[in-house]
């Protein structure tokens, strides 16, 4: 992305048409801090088209509000299709704006909404919409599985396609219709995923993309024509949209914040060559801008200095760069604000006392960009700010624990329960110990989201299941004929 994009029109209906308003939303560079071009604001009106497009769609019984299951999954995997080809695009765009790693956008950004494509298309085939449930009274019941009807569907900048996917693959499984709203930070992505969807020939209207701000975003999820809300985001914005939602009686699917642990059971194998990988996967993914990351570690009193000083040879070997350079593993915040928020708890850390030992600066090899160096803070008391809100960066605490019940109990004292990993070279105590951490998901020696089950939080984590087939049942309301 060496020259400017500039684009100027939107897409609705199935097509490009021009803005209501005449807003712009100018993207800057993380690595450089240039303007990298701007795309049109969506306004009201362009929500108020969006809406009326999915709605003609979702009721054209002649079109897709007429399929059979089997016809949409032929349209998803076309559409997959079509990102197949387009997928070195889509990571290089995703990387430009928000500063995710290329190689991890080309592993995540470029692969994964092609995968959840197919595997909803799959699901989609077998799924029973329908069955003839035999009655107690003397008759039986046709129970159908209806798609829920127009989805408002508002998508963050840190995995902006994949976790569009999490939402538009299982709703067009059901036959629901989109828009699409995805944060100001990544808005050139969407635009080459809206002329994958033209060329897959997704009938009009299924797919709407209007990009915009918080206020755009409110506007959506009350609008008077939305059946459903999907959004992921943070929980302060979460918990805005849930009470607006429950006034409503609308459904809503909230994946939010997390501050996740990571317990290191005193078993637990430190060796980087063999878990470095994992480590890094489940801590720092993406530059720490990663809801489900595990960013508290419990140690073992016992072993407490071997595993800080695991951590903090993890971290401070991690090369910090361009997010375009294929070497980088660390790349830029976001945005400036974002290295903001990140700096400010580092400033916490050290003034509530806990060590640093490594980072908690900005690198040498570049004034431009907003870098934040990873960071490890040892010596942490689970009450410190650290340890209790989400950063959303490269920063981990450490903190020991002593004996399962101690480290349970210090994984579960948080507001959130996204995420979690278990390190253990006991499998079965692993699972164990897992079993008993208040959270939607945890991992054993690992942590990666799987497609077939579902991924949600409690607490101010979230609410509902995106992913498996619970994912597909979110965008369907059973209805009960009683024959």
């Amino acid at each position: 992305m060496t020259n400017a994009i500039e684009r100027d029109s939107l897409f609705i209906g199935g097509g490009w048409r021009s803005p209501e308003g005449g807003g712009r939303i100018t993207v800057i560079s993380p690595n450089t801090e240039q303007a990298l071009g701007s795309v049109p604001e969506g306004a009201e009106g362009d929500i108020d088209a969006a809406v009326a497009a999915a709605r003609a769609a979702f009721s054209d019984r002649s079109g897709w509000g007429g399929w059979t299951a089997a016809q949409r999954a032929d349209a998803m995997e076309r559409l997959a299709d079509e990102l197949d080809k387009r997928s070195a695009e889509l990571a290089r765009a995703v990387s430009s704006q928000n500063g995710m790693p290329i190689a991890i956008a080309q592993q995540l950004e470029a692969v994964f909404p092609q995968l959840l494509l197919r595997y909803y298309a799959g699901l989609a085939r077998e799924y029973p919409f329908e069955e003839t449930r035999p009655g107690l009274l003397g008759g039986s019941t046709l129970v159908t599985a209806e798609a829920v009807g127009v989805v408002g569907a508002i998508v963050p900048w840190n995995f902006p396609q994949a976790l569009a996917a999490f939402k538009y693959a299982p709703g067009l499984a059901a036959g629901a219709t989109f828009v699409l709203k995805p944060s100001p930070e990544t808005v050139f992505d969407s635009y080459v995923f809206a002329e994958a969807v033209a060329a897959a020939g997704i009938p009009d209207g299924v797919i709407n993309i209007v990009p915009g701000g918080r206020e755009l975003g409110a506007y959506l999820v009350a609008h008077p024509g939305i059946d459903k809300v999907a959004f992921t985001g943070s929980s302060a914005a979460g918990r805005s949209i849930s009470e607006v939602c429950g006034r409503l009686f609308r459904p809503v699917t909230l994946e939010l914040g997390g501050k996740s642990a990571a317990i290191i059971l005193d078993d637990a194998d430190l060796d980087l060559a063999k878990i470095g990988e994992q480590i890094f996967g489940a801590t720092l993914l993406n530059n720490g801008q990663t809801c489900f990351l595990s960013t508290r570690i419990l140690a073992p009193a016992a072993r407490y200095s071997e595993v800080v000083d695991t951590l903090t040879g993890l971290a401070a070997s991690l090369q910090v760069g361009d997010a375009l350079d294929p070497a980088t593993q660390i790349g830029p915040m976001a945005t400036s604000r974002q290295r903001e928020r990140v700096e400010s708890y580092i400033a916490k850390g050290k003034g509530d006392g806990a060590r640093l030992t490594t980072g908690g600066g900005r690198p040498e090899f570049t004034e431009q960009g907003w870098f934040v160096e990873p960071t490890i803070f040892a010596d942490v008391d689970n009450n410190y700010a650290i340890a209790q809100e989400e950063i959303f960066g490269p920063v981990l605490s450490i903190i020991s624990y002593d004996g399962d019940d101690d480290a349970v109990a210090i994984a579960n004292a948080s507001d959130y329960g996204l995420g979690g990993s278990v390190w253990t070279s006991d499998h079965d105590h692993g699972v164990a110990v897992a079993r008993r951490i208040a959270s939607g998901t945890v991992g054993i020696n690992a942590y990666l989201p799987d497609p077939t089950a579902p991924f949600g939080g409690i607490k101010a984590s979230g609410m509902g299941r995106e992913l498996g087939p619970e994912g597909l049942a979110a965008y369907l309301v059973k209805k009960s004929i009683y024959l």
